[in-house]
């Protein structure tokens, strides 16, 4: 949502970008002789957008370098983003979704049977038959994380905090968890698989199948609404927090009390700040760790 400059301004998505010292920097647009006329326009959260793909794209493809031939990773740079990827495999990915083929939860690669899959594709390339969601949850992970980051920057903005991208995310999680289900039961029986097994009279069924089978579905929609709505109030709300605060200093520039609210302000500003940098992290796991359960439900009989 665009909105007018005012007390929030720096919460909401514009057609520039702000830079220090007063300077408003007009973004592209195409067709049209002036930006309400046209066609297509840039806007700055979409800039911010790219630049998190740019930032994500340079890191992991410089660590892939430094990975070839089963090299270590050496520097403390590089450690810190194979750190975060090897945690998301290892503590989230891995133990959630386990292996889909077998008949148990969990993660069981390494000293369990062979599951049928396994007799008859022979062991995952990857090492564990997770790996194979991997790709997408540390995506969903690391852009996330960069665009909360960002919003850290002086005069940028956080992409997620419009509900927008949000909800374009949850969109995208959605269909991630549509088609592995669907490449695992079949586009239909994705959705009966959501049906458990029920041991109980055909009269009985024939009213709680349709009942329990209209929860699911209502219930995997909601989930996913939900993803959407807690990551977008989560950033949204902490730099909210951070207007308010700052705006501590304006309203009294005029009055007595400015030389005690001034440094009290810009001391919350510190402290709300480092919070909102371990909330950019936190959000980016929420988002990735419930949506690997997402698939992992997908993937697995009820």
């Amino acid at each position: 949502m665009l909105a007018e400059h005012g007390t929030f301004h720096h919460v909401y998505d514009f057609y520039s970008l702000e830079l220090p010292f007063g300077i408003e920097v007009p973004l592209p647009y195409i067709g049209g002789d002036s930006l309400h006329d046209a066609q297509f326009a840039f806007s700055k959260f979409m800039v911010l957008q790219l630049v998190a793909f740019a930032i994500a794209f340079w890191i992991f493809r410089g660590l892939a370098k430094r990975m070839q031939g089963g090299r270590p990773v050496n520097g403390w740079f590089w450690n810190f983003w194979e750190m975060l990827a090897v945690y998301i495999r290892d503590e989230v990915v891995r133990p959630v979704i386990g292996d889909p083929h077998a008949h148990g939860h969990g993660d069981h690669h390494d000293d369990h049977e062979p599951s049928e899959y396994e007799l008859q594709h022979g062991p995952a390339i990857s090492g564990h038959p997770a790996d194979k969601y991997l790709p997408f949850i540390w995506s969903c992970f690391f852009y996330i994380l960069f665009c909360n980051l960002l919003g850290a920057v002086p005069w940028l903005g956080s992409a997620t905090g419009s509900l927008s991208v949000t909800i374009a995310l949850a969109l995208v999680a959605f269909g991630a968890t549509y088609i592995y289900g669907s490449q695992m039961h079949g586009p239909v029986g994705f959705w009966t698989h959501m049906i458990p097994h029920i041991d109980a009279p055909i009269a009985m069924k024939l009213v709680l199948i349709p009942l329990i089978f209209g929860i699911e579905i209502i219930g995997l929609f909601i989930k996913h609404a939900v993803l959407a709505v807690r990551l977008f109030a989560n950033i949204m709300g902490g730099h909210t927090v951070l207007g308010v605060i700052l705006g501590f200093i304006a309203a009294v520039a005029h009055h007595g009390a400015w030389s005690i609210v001034a440094p009290a302000s810009l001391a919350g500003q510190v402290g709300v700040g480092l919070l909102e940098l371990l909330v950019a992290f936190i959000q980016a796991y929420v988002f990735s760790f419930l949506s690997t359960i997402f698939i992992a439900m997908s993937l697995h009989e009820h």
